[in-house]
């Protein structure tokens, strides 16, 4: 095989679909069908085997040092990772114009009439997606990192021994490696359902027709999403989930005002299931399911899993005695250096945290762990990450820290101050009043242990909280920050001010009257 045939496909419908000019744009970008591998160096300072979000950020980072280091990239799929192709990118521009939707369904309380019928070009809805994903990718782009200094290597990677890693028939021998592989959709084992046929999140974003009938299970923070989402394009969905409770990893109370706001757009929860089995008919798809033991039934035109992920670990680790597991993924320590001390990882091979800025927050760690702390200049580790995360429905929730139970756990006091947003004025007037800042803190301190916020941009406010737990700035802190009016964060500043009065307590307060009888 020669070097301009290395990379895995030389069709567009081979990567992802539909074969259309965006998606053209999108592969000419991130896996380009003409390229041509470079020739390999004699050694690779660092070998990075994945060009998701981890993997592009430690390529980019260790090329761009400026110490002539030798740095290989390799990708069998479309460099972005799930980020770009499959992931944030479709899934948040779905998600902006069903919001489109819902605030033109819901605009009479602000003395607007809405339209009898909205109008829903399901085909353009996507077709907008395709064409802003093309748009960025560029940043992510085989060009723009060889333009960097980066080998860019197209195929699938082996490892081959302690020095070596093939790329089809091409070996790179390297100093230090990275697995930043990542994570895929998990095929569940569910009877009949791959007869039958079903979408994941990597196929989802290829419709063009809007299906009919709907059915998405898993009630986690992917199926949530695209459920509300789909459901508000106008698709009948139906979310079934195995617990009784949808994002039951989430604070209940928050995941409490999700689940009612989907109840009352009308969208079909059933709750506390089991699926029994699938089966295709001439007239779609049929889902057998368990639920109080009684087995019912319902048919869609589609089945959406958004349950579960399985790591990418076929890479012939045991080769070079990587430890892993086939549902946790590669193992590591907290400096996210395998078993193999030459070898790292970062992303979601090997986290629990399975976002986009974890991923990026992980591979700076790598960067330093592999090419400074060697010199003594310090190691990273994860577990000093202060992490926040977003569930993008509507309202989002967005949470940084522990939770009660983790706290407790951890043999910690708390105390808890819950401003609803019923109480902040940018809130009413946006008639958002739905949701809360929920602030954790050890009782009897200003310490801040974990924040959850429930509003339409919860995402975009959980930053304050998130810079005062990682810089280590307190409850005090934050009510000495003058928050813009009227904005829907000083819902921030109202729940640190709560604390601010526990302080005066019946004693101060009394001092104080008395030294005003003679101001």
């Amino acid at each position: 095989m020669t070097q301009s045939q290395s990379y895995s496909s030389d069709r567009y419908e081979d990567f992802i679909q539909p074969v259309d000019a965006y998606n053209r744009d999108l592969i000419a970008n991130v896996h380009p069908l003409d390229w041509v591998n470079p020739q390999p160096a004699a050694i690779y300072d660092l070998v990075v085997i994945g060009a998701g979000t981890a993997g592009l950020v430690v390529a980019a980072g260790a090329a761009g040092l400026g110490l002539g280091l030798k740095v290989a990239l390799i990708e069998k799929n479309l460099m972005g990772g799930d980020c770009l192709n499959v992931g944030c990118v479709p899934s948040k521009c779905v998600i902006r114009s069903s919001r489109v939707v819902a605030d033109m369904r819901d605009a009479a309380p602000f003395g607007i009439n809405p339209p009898s019928h909205i109008d829903i070009d399901f085909a353009a809805v996507m077709e907008r997606m395709r064409k802003i994903r093309a748009g960025i990718s560029h940043h992510d782009s085989a060009e723009r990192f060889r333009n960097l200094g980066v080998d860019v290597f197209l195929g699938s990677a082996q490892f081959i021994n302690e020095k070596a890693i093939a790329v089809n028939n091409i070996q790179l021998r390297f100093k230090k490696a990275v697995i930043a592989t990542g994570a895929r959709a998990a095929d569940p084992q569910i009877t009949g359902l791959a007869e039958a046929g079903y979408l994941t999140n990597e196929t989802v974003f290829s419709l063009t027709d809007r299906p009919k009938r709907l059915a998405v299970i898993g009630g986690g923070p992917i199926g949530c999403e695209l459920a509300q989402a789909f459901h508000r394009l106008g698709c009948e969905v139906t979310l079934l989930h195995k617990n009784r409770h949808l994002l039951d990893r989430e604070d209940a109370d928050a995941a409490e005002i999700v689940q009612q706001k989907f109840i009352r757009d009308g969208l079909n929860l059933v709750l506390g299931c089991a699926i029994a089995k699938v089966e295709k008919t001439n007239t779609g798809k049929v889902i057998y399911y368990q639920q109080n033991g009684i087995i019912n039934q319902i048919e869609v035109d589609e089945i959406l899993v958004g349950a579960g992920r399985s790591p990418n670990v076929g890479l012939n680790l045991e080769a070079v005695g990587v430890d892993y597991d086939k549902r946790r993924g590669v193992i590591v320590n907290d400096y996210l250096q395998t078993t193999n001390p030459r070898i790292f990882a970062a992303g979601d091979i090997c986290m629990n945290w399975k976002f986009t800025h974890a991923a990026d927050a992980a591979a700076r760690i790598v960067i330093k762990n592999t090419l400074f702390a060697p010199f003594g200049l310090g190691k990273s580790k994860l577990s000093d990450l202060v992490m926040p995360w977003v569930t993008y429905t509507d309202p989002e929730i967005a949470h940084v820290g522990l939770y009660a139970e983790e706290a407790k756990a951890k043999g910690l006091e708390t105390s808890e101050i819950k401003i609803p947003f019923s109480s902040v004025d940018r809130a009413i007037y946006d008639g958002e009043t739905e949701g809360f800042v929920k602030i954790l803190h050890q009782r009897g301190s200003d310490r801040i242990l974990g924040a959850t916020i429930v509003a339409r941009h919860a995402g975009e406010m959980i930053s304050e909280i998130t810079l005062a737990i990682a810089t280590k700035q307190g409850l005090n802190a934050l009510s000495g920050v003058i928050h813009s009016y009227p904005t829907q964060a000083d819902a921030i500043k109202k729940a640190a001010d709560v604390y601010r009065k526990t302080l005066l307590t019946p004693r101060t307060q009394s001092f104080l009257k008395f030294l005003t009888k003679f101001s």
